[in-house]
Formats: structure tokens, C-alpha cells, sequence
């Protein structure tokens, strides 16, 4: 498996700006790798119709290795309440299961508008910073083991860890917001790794795939993407703490409005 020089460069440089962006903003990296990998890999020449489901695979792969380092120093700082992650994992499981199947019977476009709506909602949070009120508590197994499926579907549709779900559920339910984030890095390593699973059964036998696909995970960005993104994720993580980042954030959020945009008129 060999790969071209431009490729290499293209997949360095995505996951060296996807890993700082993501240390100095808080965000998911696949609200910036699914786009801009369906982009590299349509230029290629490779079918449109699977473009847009193996950036998805590959952006939920890449999660698996950064959200172990992620849950690593919630965990050290007291910040994850792994009774609600046992609680919310085998719902998670399911579901992210289910979302790789759906997603990969459902028409490329459909995909496409499904993520344009998911990046448009994320900008728009970041755009007005807004915090959910907490008012309840969690509901019982049940209710738990159902919102989980719920957020390993959608997470598994559009390549992302779940915390656009996970963390404002969680909020609403008076988990202080600190134990929110560092509960939702932990469940994002079931859901990534359910959703990858997910994706390369889907995606099996598939004719015209890429050279060094497994099912709709593609393995070259996969390998490129991660080594780039953990590089530079601590960097972004420590410029946060020396700035204010809301500003940023505003104009990341117009940024993201554009990308929402360009998959809508796809």
C-alpha cells in the first residue's frame, strides 16, 4: 500500500490542524476531518458515494486513540463518574452499532445533509455559548440504557464522540458540567470503537474501494491522522489556558457555518 506524496501532506496537515483546534476549542475533531476528508478523498477520485461514510469510519477511529489520553487526565482529576458511564455504555454500544448499519444503507446525500444539520446545530452552540439548566435527575436504567442509544446513533451517523449530546443531556440532569465533559471523554471510546466496527462490517466487499480500506475505514488517513492529531492536541490545549477563547470560538462557529453549507449544496 502506497500512498502519493500529496495525499500524505493533505491527511498531515488535517490532522495537525483537527488536533490543535480540538485541544484549544473543546470540540469534536469530526465536525472538521469529516468535510475536509470527504473533500480529499472525492478529489481522488474515489466513488462520492462512499466518500462521505468512510470520512465518517475514519473520524470515529481517530477517537479511539484520542480519547483514551482525554479520559486518562479527566480521570486523574476526579472528573469522571464511571457509575453513569456502566450505566449509559451498553445503550451506547447498541446504538452506535445500529447508526453504522443505517448509515451506510442511506443514500451519500442524505448522509451529507444529516452532517450539514449536525455541524450547523454545533456552530450554533458554540456560536451563542449557551449552557443548559440543570433541572432533573438521570432517569432509571431504562431511560438511561434508551438515551444512550439515542446518542450512539447520532454519534455514529456523523462521525462524532457524543459529548454534542451527551454533555448537555448530562448537564440538564445536575451532573455539575466539569463531571459532564470528563464522563462524556470516557464514553467516547464505546462509541467510537462501536461505530468503527460498525462502519467496516458495512462496509465489507464493497467494489472500488480505496487501496488499504477495511470496509469504509480507511486505513492510511486513520494511521496519518491520529499520529498528527495527539502531536499537536496538547499544544492546542495548553494556548487555551494562556487566552481567551470565546472570540475564537464565534468566528470558529461562522467557519463552521460554511462547511455546513458547502455539504448542504453537495
Amino acid at each position: 500500500m502506497s500512498l502519493e506524496p500529496q495525499l500524505i501532506a493533505e491527511l498531515l496537515l488535517l490532522g495537525l490542524c483537527t488536533g490543535f483546534l480540538a485541544g484549544l476549542l473543546g470540540i469534536g475533531g469530526g465536525m472538521l476531518m469529516v468535510p475536509f476528508m470527504t473533500f480529499i478523498l472525492t478529489s481522488k477520485g474515489y466513488p462520492q458515494e462512499y466518500t462521505v461514510k468512510m470520512a465518517v469510519a475514519t473520524s470515529l477511529a481517530t477517537i479511539c486513540f484520542s480519547s483514551l489520553s482525554s479520559v486518562r487526565a479527566h480521570h486523574r482529576r476526579g472528573a469522571v463518574l464511571w457509575p453513569i458511564v456502566r450505566l449509559l455504555a451498553p445503550g451506547i454500544l447498541l446504538g452506535a452499532l445500529v447508526g453504522a448499519q443505517v448509515a451506510a444503507a442511506l443514500p451519500g446525500k442524505i448522509l451529507s445533509v444529516l452532517f450539514a444539520v449536525f455541524v450547523a446545530f454545533s456552530a450554533t452552540q458554540m456560536f451563542l455559548d449557551r449552557k443548559p439548566k440543570p433541572s432533573r435527575t438521570l432517569p432509571g436504567r431504562l431511560g438511561t440504557f434508551g438515551m444512550g442509544g439515542v446518542i450512539g446513533m447520532l454519534s455514529s451517523l456523523v462521525g462524532a464522540g457524543g459529548a454534542f449530546v451527551s454533555v448537555p443531556f448530562m448537564t440538564w440532569c445536575n451532573v455539575k458540567i466539569h463531571d459532564a465533559v470528563g464522563t462524556s471523554a470516557a464514553l467516547g471510546f464505546p462509541i467510537a470503537l462501536a461505530g468503527t466496527l460498525g462502519y467496516i462490517w458495512a462496509g465489507r466487499d464493497l467494489p472500488q474501494m480505496p487501496p488499504g480500506s477495511v470496509g469504509f475505514l480507511y486505513l492510511p488517513g486513520l494511521i496519518v491522522i491520529a499520529l498528527a492529531s495527539i502531536s499537536t492536541a496538547p499544544l492546542g490545549a495548553r494556548t487555551a489556558h494562556r487566552m481567551d477563547i470565546r472570540p475564537l470560538k464565534k468566528v470558529f462557529a461562522a467557519v463552521l457555518y460554511v462547511l455546513a453549507a458547502y455539504f448542504l449544496l453537495r
